[in-house]
C-alpha cells in the first residue's frame, strides 16, 4: 500500500474495510459498491465511513459491476496496483455454480484494469475456495474452485493467508443473503492472485554448427525448443544450477588441482550406444544444404546445434518424424548427447591431459524418458575426471566421494536446517527403476562402482531419495598403461532441486522472472513457489496399437510432453485389452495435466488433448477408439 499506488476495492457493503484501509495506507483508494448510493447510505456505519473516505481523498463510487470494470475505469486514469474483493457473492441463496461464474467474470474483468505486476485479493469464507489451505476442506464439487476459475483469466494463486477480521479496526462484515446482516468469517482466507506468464508460441528453431569439415543445419526437436541454449551455466548466470556447479567445484578444488574444460563440447554425437534403447535418444539428421534465416538463428556458441526432428515415423514426413526402431536409418547416425561421459575417453587420451589434475566438464544433456517430476528430458551434467597411478584408483575414488559428499552437505547447510543423508549405493545391483534409468548411459562407457544418493529428512523420517550422480573408473585408461582414469558424474539440476527445495524439475526452466528473483546474485535460498495449488485436469485416451509392432511408450510420453508444453505430469496405463478373435491389442491411458508456473485452464487442456490424439494417431499409427 505504498504511496502512489492505485488500489481498487469492490463490493464494499458498508465501506468499513475501505475506511480502515484508508486510515492505514498511503495509496490512492477507489472504493466501490454494487448498490446505488441511496440504498447503501441507509446501512449502519455506511454514511459515516463514506464521509471519512471522502475527507481523506478517497474516491467513492456506486453501482459498479465487478464483471465490467473497463466500463468504469479508463486507461488514462492508470491501472490498479491492487484489487480487493472481500466475500463476493451473487446474493440471496445463490449456489456454488453461480458464484463460480461470478468469479470467472470478475477475474476476466480484472485483467482489463490491473497493472502488469498487480495483485488481486479475494477473501472467502472457510471452505469456499476449495484449496488445501481450507480447514476443513470441502469436496471439490461443492467449492467455488477459485484457482481453476482464476486460471481461465490467466491468474495464478501466489499466496494465501488468514483474513483476520478482528485485526482490522472498525471493520464489520455485512451482506448476509443481501441483507444488512453480518455473517461468520472465522477461518476465512485471503487469496492473493497474480498474472501468469503466457504459454510461449514456439516456432521451429534452426541452429548451425561445424560437423567435421562441414557447416550443417538442424531443426531442434520441438519438445526442446524452449530449453536449448538457455545459458544456465554461463558466467553472467544467476541460476541456482550454475551456483551449485561452481560451489561444488570450489569444494573439490580444496583437494584436487582443478582444470575446467572451456571449449564447448559438441551437442551432437555420432555412432551408437550399445545396450541403450534407441527410443531413449533424440536422433538427428544433419542437413548440409539448409541455411537458417535471421529470425531462426540462435545467438550462442559457434557449435550451437539446430536439429531436424527424426523421432517416430519410418520415413521423414511433413511433421519431421522418422522411425528409428526398424534400423532404416541413414548411414551417418547422429544424436543429441545423452551424457558428457561420452567425451571422457577423448579427453583422457589428449596429450595435454595431466595426471593428478581434476578436469571439469559441464553442460546440458538430452534423453527421452517416461514422465515423472524427477525424470528430466534435459538437465545439466557435471563430470569430474582425474588420472591416477594404477593401484591408487580406490584411494582417489574415496577422496572424490568424500569431497562430493562434504560439498553437498556444505551447500545444503547454507539453505536449510533439515537433515541430509548422502549415501553410496553399489552399482552391481539396482534396486529401483530410477537407478537403472540413471545408469543406463553411463554404464556403456564406464565401470560404475557407486551411485550417489541424496535423501532429505522430513519430520523424523527420510523421504524418498534421488540418485544425483555416479563415481566410476574408465573401461580404458589413458594411453599410458600406468594410469587409470577415475571420474564422477553429477546431475546438477536434481542437486539444485534438493538443495533449494524445488519440487518440480520444470520450475528450473520457467521463463517467469519470479523464479530467478529468489536467487539474487546466484545466492542459494529455499524456494517458495509463486503458483500455489495449481489445478489439475484428467483426460483418458484409448486406442488400438498397430499389428505386429511394439508400442513405443517413451515416444508416447515424448509426444505428450511436446503438445502440452510439459504440462502433462502423469501418464498411467489404466486398461489393456486383447480382442479374442482378431488378437488386436487395445490400451487405455490416463493423462493428468498440471502446470507448476503458469495458469492452465480446462479449455486449454481440452485443446491439448485433442492435439495429442491427432499426433499419436499420425506418428505412432494407432487407431483411436
Amino acid at each position: 500500500m505504498r504511496s502512489g499506488r492505485r488500489v481498487l476495492l469492490l463490493g464494499e457493503g458498508n465501506f468499513s474495510f475501505a475506511a480502515a484501509l484508508c486510515g492505514a495506507a498511503a495509496a490512492r483508494l477507489v472504493a466501490t459498491c454494487y448498490e446505488a448510493e441511496e440504498e447503501v447510505s441507509g446501512r449502519a456505519l455506511a454514511a459515516e465511513n463514506i464521509r471519512r473516505l471522502r475527507e481523506r481523498g478517497a474516491e467513492v463510487l456506486f453501482s459498479v459491476d465487478c464483471t465490467k470494470l473497463k466500463d468504469y475505469f479508463l486507461p488514462a486514469d492508470g491501472a490498479f496496483s491492487c484489487i480487493y474483493f472481500n466475500f463476493p457473492h451473487c446474493g440471496k441463496k445463490a449456489g456454488v455454480k453461480k458464484n463460480r461464474e461470478l468469479l470467472a467474470r470478475f477475474f476476466s474483468s480484472c485483467a482489463d484494469v490491473l497493472a502488469e505486476k498487480g495483485e488481486v485479493h479475494v477473501a472467502l469464507c472457510n471452505g469456499q475456495g476449495g484449496t488445501p489451505a481450507d480447514q476443513p476442506r470441502r469436496a471439490w464439487h461443492n467449492s467455488w474452485q477459485i484457482v481453476s476459475v482464476a486460471a481461465g483469466a490467466r491468474f495464478i494463486l501466489s499466496d494465501v493467508h488468514p483474513f483476520n477480521a478482528e485485526n482490522i479496526r472498525g471493520y464489520k462484515c455485512t451482506g448476509y443473503r443481501s441483507q444488512d446482516k453480518s455473517f461468520g468469517v472465522e477461518g476465512a482466507l485471503n487469496h492473493i492472485f497474480t498474472q501468469s506468464t503466457p504459454f510461449p508460441r514456439l516456432k521451429p528453431m534452426i541452429c548451425q554448427m561445424e560437423l567435421g569439415s562441414r557447416r550443417v543445419s538442424f531443426q531442434v526437436p520441438q519438445v526442446l525448443v524452449d530449453k536449448i541454449n538457455r545459458g544456465f551455466l554461463e558466467l553472467n548466470s544467476e541460476h541456482p544450477v550454475r551456483t551449485v556447479k561452481e560451489k561444488l567445484t570450489a569444494e573439490l578444488s580444496q583437494v584436487f588441482p582443478i582444470q575446467s574444460i572451456d571449449c564447448s563440447l559438441p551437442l551432437l554425437h555420432q555412432g551408437h550406444i550399445n545396450g541403450v534403447c534407441r527410443s531413449n535418444v533424440f536422433w538427428i539428421i544433419p542437413n548440409p544444404e539448409q541455411s537458417a534465416s535471421t529470425e531462426q538463428m540462435v545467438n550462442g556458441p559457434a557449435n550451437s546445434v539446430l536439429f531436424s526432428h527424426t523421432d517416430f515415423c519410418k520415413d521423414t514426413d511433413e511433421h519431421g518424424w522418422m522411425n528409428v526402431q526398424e534400423g532404416n536409418l541413414i548411414s551417418e547416425q547422429y544424436f543429441l548427447r545423452p551424457s558428457l561421459l561420452l567425451y571422457v575417453q577423448t579427453l583422457i587420451e589428449r596429450a595435454a591431459f595431466l595426471p593428478g589434475t581434476l578436469y571439469v566438464l559441464s553442460g546440458p544433456v538430452f534423453r527421452k524418458c517416461l514422465l515423472s517430476l524427477h525424470s528430466l528430458p534435459v538437465f545439466h551434467e557435471a563430470v569430474f575426471v582425474c588420472a591416477v597411478d594404477k593401484g591408487m584408483e580406490n584411494s582417489c575414488i574415496h577422496m572424490l566421494v568424500d569431497t562430493i559428499r562434504s560439498g553437498i552437505y556444505s551447500l545444503h547447510q547454507t539453505v536449510s536446517d533439515r537433515k541430509l543423508n548422502v549415501t553410496l549405493q553399489e552399482a552391481t545391483s539396482f534396486e529401483t527403476t530410477e537407478l537403472k534409468d540413471f545408469a543406463a548411459f553411463e554404464a556403456q562407457v564406464t565401470k560404475i562402482q557407486y551411485l550417489v544418493r541424496v535423501e532429505m529428512d522430513a519430520l523424523g523420517s527420510y523421504e524418498k531419495g534421488y540418485c544425483v550422480g555416479s563415481v566410476s573408473t574408465a573401461c580404458d585408461g589413458p594411453k599410458s598403461s600406468d594410469l587409470v582414469a577415475v571420474f564422477a558424474s553429477v546431475n546438477l539440476d536434481l542437486l539444485a532441486m534438493l538443495i533449494c527445495g524445488i519440487a518440480d524439475w520444470r520450475m528450473l526452466w520457467t521463463s517467469d522472472e519470479r523464479f530467478l528473483r529468489q536467487f539474487p546474485g546466484g545466492e542459494l535460498r529455499p524456494f517458495k513457489s509463486f503458483s500455489l495449488y495449481p489445478p489439475s485436469y484428467v483426460h483418458d485416451v484409448s486406442f488400438w496399437v498397430p499389428d505386429r509392432e511394439q508400442f513405443d511408450e517413451v515416444a508416447f510420453h515424448t509426444i505428450a510432453r511436446q503438445v502440452s508444453h510439459e504440462t502433462v505430469v502423469s501418464i498411467q496405463l489404466i486398461d489393456s485389452f486383447q480382442h479374442l478373435e482378431t488378437a488386436r491389442k487395445s490400451l487405455c491411458y490416463r493423462l493428468t495435466y498440471q502446470s507448476c508456473d503458469k495458469a492452465l485452464s480446462c479449455q486449454e487442456v481440452a485443446e491439448m488433448q485433442l492435439l495429442f490424439r491427432k499426433e499419436i494417431q499420425h506418428c505412432l499409427r494407432v487407431t483411436l477408439r
